[in-house]
């Protein structure tokens, strides 16, 4: 696999940005692609190992080895074959998954690992642009009909599988346009929304049928697809935002995060009828959350114009390297530099939020903060403890919560009557997708609580291949052993 000496004379090299001067003057993608003989050097950097343990740091199991070869034979075709016999949808992942794939690179033992997730990408994108991504509908069909609610990354991967199958698929999604989170989650800087479309169009000529504006509980009862339909599977993903309870909550300012962005992607596709903007535009901005949301929204404040971006997060700072209890090839909580937080934001590490404070109108204009400190212990849960006489206040005029989702909507699951467990999460167990009531499945977010895309599609193949069992009494579809994969 790869050039044997290939990672000995070849050095990581990934895609160059536009400056963030430039790039942040508009919602376009930005980065700037390798030419193809510098991809196939980067393709023979993968080194032939006798254990490629970026298959288990895969979910979804890529046959990661077998591409890399390809692409530096340049072998482009076959590489595109052989990625998507696993991942329904590397256009996306290759664009945002955060690649446990190259953190379980053996050669990231003492070297860079090989730059996996900017060759999945390339792949991909090299294989539209020859055409030779084209629909591929099943030349039998079984008669059975399925209903899959929600057009995510786990809804969209289990309808085309079971599509595959030869089932009838109809996806109900409740928004206006197909793609969940995908769609209304993900600015478009990191995802431009016409590489959902040109996806979905394929989906459609395969012989799936997608219905909008349609959301279940509302414009459509459960019983009605259950009597219309063999199996419904539940994707609608882990929706519920997690809160900060504290004084000044509700004062005019203080947002969620993914209602900011939904209303920023939807004012890019040209929506303009808002009952309130939100904007960042010449105010001073506060994100509250470090993750990959938050990091989101700084990128988006800054292409709004904001006179400032804090991002404040309760955590300790990371590692630059790996921490000594997380080894190879284990998943680090590294310390995370992205493209926005490069385009302009100060990062606070250990800081509480414990106000918002209000204008006489009832307007955020101050937040106040304390410093806080993680007490471990061996055997028993971290505690949080503030620090004294840490007390400050900070201007701001745009309070931004991205402190993640506490589990699914409670909508589908009273309307179909499945359980819920504690963490608010559709119970359905690994063995085989199924929720409590006959015929109801259950897959991504909305069933192993919120997590990465790739593990939304991983989800959504699995679940299609016990969908299938269910409805025929046996399945050719793909599915891997899940005590492979990794907890990521």
């Amino acid at each position: 696999m790869g050039k044997i000496t290939g990672f000995l004379e070849y050095e990581r090299q990934e895609e160059a940005y536009e400056s963030p001067k430039e790039r942040i003057k508009n919602y376009k993608e930005f980065t700037i692609p390798l030419e193809p003989s510098k991809l196939q050097d980067q393709g023979a950097r993968c080194m032939d190992c006798g254990i490629p343990f970026c298959h288990s740091g895969c979910p979804l199991g890529n046959f990661i080895p077998d591409f890399n070869d390809k692409v530096y034979k340049g072998k482009w075709e076959e590489a595109a074959q052989i990625l998507h016999k696993t991942n329904n949808f590397p256009e996306f992942t290759g664009r945002l998954c955060p690649a446990p794939c190259e953190e379980a690179c053996v050669l990231g033992i003492n070297e860079d690992p090989v730059t996996i997730e900017n060759i999945e990408k390339n792949i991909v994108e090299t294989a539209f642009a020859k055409a030779w991504i084209t629909p591929n509908p099943p030349k039998q069909r079984t008669g059975k009909t399925v209903a899959i609610i929600g057009s995510g990354p786990a809804g969209l991967a289990a309808a085309q599988q079971l599509n595959r199958a030869g089932h009838l698929i109809t996806v109900f999604e409740r928004d206006a346009k197909v793609g969940g989170l995908l769609r209304y989650g993900i600015p478009d800087f990191k995802l431009e929304k016409h590489i959902i479309d040109r996806r979905i169009k394929i989906l459609e000529e395969e012989g799936i049928i997608f219905k909008t504006n349609i959301e279940v509980g509302k414009t459509i009862k459960a019983s009605e697809l259950q009597n219309e339909f063999d199996a419904v599977v539940l994707c609608g993903g882990a929706t519920v935002k997690r809160n900060l309870p504290i004084d000044g909550a509700d004062l005019k300012g203080v947002h969620q995060a993914m209602d900011f962005l939904k209303q920023n992607n939807q004012r890019v596709d040209g929506i303009s009828d808002f009952e309130e903007v939100l904007t960042a535009q010449g105010k001073h901005v506060i994100v509250i959350g470090g993750g990959d949301t938050g990091s989101d929204c700084i990128g988006t404040s800054n292409r709004h114009g904001a006179i400032s971006v804090t991002n404040f997060e309760i955590l300790n700072k990371p590692t630059e390297g790996r921490p000594a209890h997380q080894p190879w090839p284990y998943w680090p909580m590294k310390l995370k530099t992205t493209s926005s937080h490069q385009e302009g934001v100060e990062r606070f590490f250990s800081i509480s939020t414990k106000e918002f404070i209000g204008d006489t109108k009832g307007n955020l204009k101050a937040l106040k903060t304390t410093q806080v400190e993680w007490i471990f212990k061996d055997g028993e849960r971290p505690q949080l403890k503030e620090v004294p006489n840490t007390e400050k206040e900070w201007k701001c005029d745009l309070a931004l919560l991205a402190l993640g989702f506490t589990g699914a909507e409670k909508t589908l699951a009273e309307q179909f009557g499945v359980t819920m467990d504690g963490r608010t999460n559709i119970q359905a167990t690994t063995k085989d997708y199924k929720t409590n009531v006959s015929g109801v499945f259950t897959a991504g977010d909305m069933r192993r609580g919120q997590s990465l895309i790739v593990w939304a599609i991983s989800e959504g193949r699995q679940a299609a291949h016990h969908v299938d069992t269910y409805l025929m009494g046996s399945s050719t579809l793909p599915l891997k052993d899940e005590s492979d994969l990794p907890r990521v």
